[in-house]
């Protein structure tokens, strides 16, 4: 749940959550935000939408406004104070290496794939984006090919800046990223690996 606390939500901003389904980090920025803050949560799978919204309902999210649309289709009229993409990955950083079939579903197709969205959702957030305001950017993956990589595509386009991250008292082991101020948790018997980036546009 690291992204939602690393992204800061406040209340009566208007907040994106792009890739939302089941609503887990939707729920919990607006229970950060005292139900204040307009969030509006997107989810293009029609089953996953249904399950967000029954969740957002049962949490009583009420600031909530969820969407079945594939959010790299919003109208660039929109702007956001606050954006949180979850990208869809490979789920590097959640494998359980013990499972036999475990080279059926993480390939190099689905890698391929994941980069193709993520760099398409990265850069979709970041026109939606305010001047100044700030994005998280992270994954379940801890392949750089799905991290750092897609975010320096989008720091050599010159619009958005690393705001490092700084976490305290952190009781996980922190693996070695090619970006400055950018997270990628260790998976180990408490946390599952991810990694986090947060952006400013300029």
């Amino acid at each position: 749940m690291l992204p939602a606390i690393i992204l800061q939500p406040k209340e009566k901003m208007d907040i994106l959550d792009m890739t939302a389904a089941p609503g887990g980090k939707t729920t919990q920025m607006a229970a950060l935000t005292n139900n204040k803050a307009h969030i509006t949560a997107c989810e293009m799978n029609k089953i996953r939408f249904e399950r967000m919204k029954y969740n957002l309902e049962k949490q009583g999210a009420t600031c909530v406004f969820a969407m079945n649309q594939d959010s790299r289709r919003i109208d660039d009229f929109f702007s956001f104070d606050q954006i949180l993409l979850d990208a869809p990955c490979s789920g590097s950083g959640t494998l359980n290496l013990n499972i036999e079939s475990i080279n059926e579903n993480f390939t190099e197709k689905l890698i391929e794939k994941s980069k193709v969205s993520q760099i398409e959702l990265l850069r979709k957030a970041i026109k939606l984006l305010k001047r100044g305001k700030e994005i998280v950017y992270s994954t379940c993956s801890i392949l750089s090919c799905e991290n750092e990589d897609i975010v320096n595509k989008v720091l050599k386009e010159n619009e958005v800046e690393i705001v490092p991250i700084e976490l305290k008292n952190l009781k996980a082991e922190i693996l070695p990223t090619k970006i400055l101020g950018t997270v990628c948790i260790c998976p180990d018997e408490l946390f599952e690996g991810f990694f986090v980036a947060k952006l400013r546009k300029k």
